[in-house]
């Protein structure tokens, strides 16, 4: 069993910086990888970032290349998703995932993880 809390959202200005965490706990010692999605009111949940833990490959959607980062701190079983250069959002929420001990069929794809997050809310004003 694998908990996943997510934290650092809030309401922040366009072109600003906000830094979400990830935290793990449980038995995450045979997490695959962690992907972060993100999804607002009325619509389907979107990839945004996914780190493969064995070497901390990472791959992003290409609407936040340049923009945003998804670095990890292992001693601390924490993933971040470092989002730079914030564009106008009206709400929406950002959850982690977890895929445990496998590759994911397809890691831009919400239906193949084992676990998630609760979410935290984003709001990006102009």
């Amino acid at each position: 069993q694998v908990q996943l809390v997510e934290s650092g959202g809030g309401l922040v200005q366009a072109g600003s910086s906000l830094r979400l965490s990830c935290v793990a706990s449980g038995r995450t010692l045979r997490t695959y990888a962690v992907t972060w999605f993100r999804q607002a009111p009325g619509k389907e949940r979107e990839f945004v970032a996914t780190i493969r833990l064995s070497n901390d490959q990472t791959y992003y959607d290409d609407s936040v290349k340049g923009r945003f980062t998804a670095p990890r701190n292992s001693a601390k079983n924490t993933v971040y998703l470092q989002r730079d250069n914030l564009r106008p959002e009206v709400r929406a929420v950002d959850y982690c995932a977890a895929i445990m001990s496998r590759p994911v069929p397809n890691y831009r794809q919400h239906g193949g993880y084992d676990y998630w997050g609760q979410g935290t809310e984003v709001t990006v004003a102009s």
